[in-house]
């Protein structure tokens, strides 16, 4: 098929190309098309509507027919790539775009933008943005606003370390050998060195015959000139380019298109840009904008709210309201969350009621957001009725279908000790996204049931829902949580061999508490020693754990060495080792790490438990004589001392940590935080009422034996969160198995 570029007007045609709003109405008019001497105008028209329409095969068959396509023909092509999700052919039809010796003008680089965003490829998109300088187009606003998209979002994934891990591995020795092949030419798109463009940047002519002038931001900026080198010289890279371009999305010679992406997607990984630098990338494009819009606002403000940086997202905020602009939906969305960070349900409540007075309160995005506001606070204290509150507000305003709330009220019930109404919750999800698996999964791995935990990751799997990396953690952690020592391993191996997931800092620490706990000390220290990634002061941690639970005090001292040479300041290990050294009487050594900690202005957290009684929050500390109850607490325990004594009860001394006589000891034992939330809770609730209580450290041993006496004695369960699980105490005995 051949089009001929006749001048025949064809004014009438042109005007039935505009009404065309379907696949068939297309057609017949490009077989109207193909029986007249149309017009480049006309074929670039219907090329436009095949784009707008996203029929990409109709779209290629129109732009290969055409003699010399122009910036037109280019931009539909490209356009229509991009919106059907071709990024790679997207990006080679620009680089021919270039070669060719079209200009790309403001509407083609925002198409372009997207495509390196969706490819994750910073590098290349720092090239675009180079070109975009080139030829003056930075002050445009779509343009403007699709770099910070691109840098925002590439920004994200930098943090999450996808684009710094994106190189893929090739299979055999013919893949590989077809990189080496393409690899120095492909190497000329970042090269720093040589970009004929820049040289020559001042004999850049426009589309439209005006010479182009070199826009600079900040003519001291080295932010900009370091875009300015990473520009791609377009030339050199043309015989790549028509290797690419002669293979369409349907030809079976795509193959070399991939290895194209694939080398380029090479190059990026190796980039060391941080978020500091994108972050700096979005707000040079932001200051270069002459004519600022909601949208350019609402990206940045999001940009550094989405990268942790809260306080400068709030105070774009208000320079957004100077500048007389009003937070919309989409601002607000992005600034509620910042709230749930510091749990500030108060300031929350404030933006909440700016949306209702606004009519923006029934948004869904502004909705959700205030709901992450709560829901840490609902979980973070054990606070039942809050969360149970906050699920009849989300009732209310019918967002029970949207699925990433009913995900955060599943890990809420689950973090609340109500693991029952999380699976309901779960149960009634029409489609469960891997967010809700790894909710449930963790919720299980949390309380200890390992094996409900294991059989919702194996019906994860069957349903086709592919686990992540997270969700790898959830399932380890239950593994770990019920001394799954043979299940672990066998998922820890699948990770890589079965979906290519590279086990990171969270996977090996899980692996170790798990070994750990067991009393594999040796077999834990050989793992944290092998581990793929560099184990951190908090991963040694973990076994360092393990060793004061097993009283190991040579491989304790192994351990700590690792851990001050990591951080020298690191408290949980002075505490450990103290401990470690205490509960094997050394009382001298013991007594050296707590003076360092003293000498280096450290103070050890004290242990405290919070329990809710009648919607009113109660904290506890260590031998608290603060409480008004506190005698009457006293007088419970004593009784239920007694009582426990008679059932076979036996105080273990051995976790008292202090150089003092028996005696003592078990006064210490008896005025634990948590042991007197529970005395608190019995006297101050219903006979048959559960108590739940939350710690903030990990519960002694003796605490654990007396809880499980004290459960059969008031006949009532007894919910107690420690700083690693849930343990259910009933009829004296522990969900938990006496293995935590």
């Amino acid at each position: 098929m051949n089009f001929q570029t006749g001048q025949t007007p064809l004014s009438s045609l042109i005007r039935r190309l505009n009404s065309v709003k379907s696949k068939s109405q297309a057609k017949q008019l490009h077989a109207q098309v193909l029986k007249t001497e149309s017009s480049d105008t006309v074929i670039n028209a219907l090329l436009s509507i095949y784009a707008d329409l996203g029929l990409v095969r109709e779209g290629c068959g129109i732009f290969e027919a055409l003699a010399v396509p122009s910036t037109i023909s280019y931009k539909s092509l490209i356009r229509c790539y991009t919106s059907r999700g071709y990024f790679h052919q997207s990006v080679a039809s620009f680089v021919k775009m270039r070669a060719s010796g079209n200009y790309p003008d403001h509407n083609v680089f925002p198409s372009i933008l997207k495509s390196c965003t969706s490819l994750m490829n910073l590098k290349l998109g720092e090239s675009v943005h180079g070109c975009i300088i080139h030829l003056g187009l930075d002050n445009d606003l779509y343009t403007g606003n699709a770099l910070m998209n691109m840098y925002c979002k590439l920004g994200e994934r930098v943090a999450d370390g996808e684009i710094l891990n994106r190189r893929r591995s090739y299979a055999n020795t013919s893949r590989r050998s077809k990189v080496n092949k393409y690899s120095r030419t492909c190497s000329k798109l970042v090269d720093v060195s040589t970009s004929k463009e820049l040289e020559n940047v001042g004999n850049n002519v426009g589309c439209d015959g005006t010479e182009k002038r070199h826009t600079m931001c900040d003519e001291n900026s080295k932010l900009l000139k370091d875009l300015e080198k990473r520009t791609m010289d377009l030339e050199d890279c043309a015989y790549l380019d028509e290797m690419i371009y002669s293979c369409s999305p349907y030809d079976s010679r795509g193959e070399v298109a991939e290895t194209y992406c694939e080398i380029i997607t090479g190059v990026a990984s190796e980039s060391s840009t941080t978020m500091a630098f994108l972050l700096e990338s979005v707000r040079k494009v932001f200051e270069g904008m002459p004519v600022k819009d909601l949208v350019s606002w609402n990206t940045l403000i999001a940009g550094h709210a989405q990268s942790g940086l809260h306080i400068e997202a709030l105070m774009l905020l208000r320079e957004m309201g100077i500048a007389g602009h009003k937070p919309d939906s989409f601002t607000l969305s992005s600034i509620l969350p910042i709230f749930s960070e510091y749990v500030d349900v108060y300031k929350g409540k404030e933006i909440h009621g700016y949306s209702i007075r606004h009519a923006l309160h029934s948004d869904v995005f502004i909705g959700s957001s205030l709901i992450d506001i709560v829901m840490p606070a609902c979980a973070h204290l054990t606070t039942l009725h809050l969360g149970k509150q906050l699920h009849a507000y989300i009732v209310r305003s019918w967002f029970e279908d949207n699925v990433f709330i009913a995900s955060s009220l599943v890990d809420m019930y689950a973090k609340c000790g109500y693991i029952q109404a999380a699976q309901r919750i779960f149960d009634k999800m029409d489609a469960p996204d891997m967010v809700s698996w790894t909710a449930i999964i963790m919720g299980y791995a949390l309380h200890g049931k390992a094996q409900e935990a294991l059989s919702m990751f194996k019906q994860m799997e069957y349903e086709k829902v592919k686990p992540n990396y997270v969700a790898f953690v959830a399932v380890l952690t239950a593994c770990s949580h019920g001394g799954l020592i043979e299940e672990a391993w066998k998922y820890f191996n699948s990770m890589e061999h079965d979906y290519n997931i590279s086990p990171g800092l969270e996977h090996y620490a899980a692996l170790a508490d798990l070994l750990g706990r067991a009393g594999k000390l040796e077999e834990a220290y050989n793992v944290i020693s092998c581990m793929k990634v560099k184990p951190t002061a908090s991963v040694w941690s973990t076994l360092l754990s393990s060793c004061r639970v097993h009283k190991n005090i040579p491989l304790g001292e192994k351990v700590a060495q690792k851990i001050v040479q990591l951080e020298p300041d690191n408290m949980a290990c002075h505490v450990l080792m103290a401990n470690i050294y205490a509960g094997g009487s050394r009382w001298k050594d013991a007594a050296s790490w707590r003076v360092a900690m003293k000498g280096k202005g450290m103070k050890k957290i004290p242990a405290c438990s919070w329990i809710e009684v009648k919607n009113k929050l109660y904290t506890f500390t260590a031998d608290d004589k603060s409480h008004p109850l506190y005698n009457k607490i006293l007088e419970t325990l004593k009784v239920l001392g007694e009582l426990m004594e008679r059932d076979g009860y036996v105080p273990y001394t051995g976790d008292v940590l202090h150089d003092v006589e028996e005696e003592q000891k078990r006064y210490l034992l008896c005025s634990h935080s948590e042991r007197l939330a529970i005395a608190f809770g019995i006297i101050s609730t219903p006979p048959g009422t559960a108590i739940r209580v939350t710690k903030n450290l990990r519960v002694c041993i003796d605490c654990h034996t007396a809880t499980k006496f004290i459960s059969k004695i008031v006949f009532r369960e007894i919910i107690v969160r420690d700083v690693s699980r849930f343990h259910h105490f009933k009829d004296g005995l522990c969900s938990c198995g006496d293995y935590w």
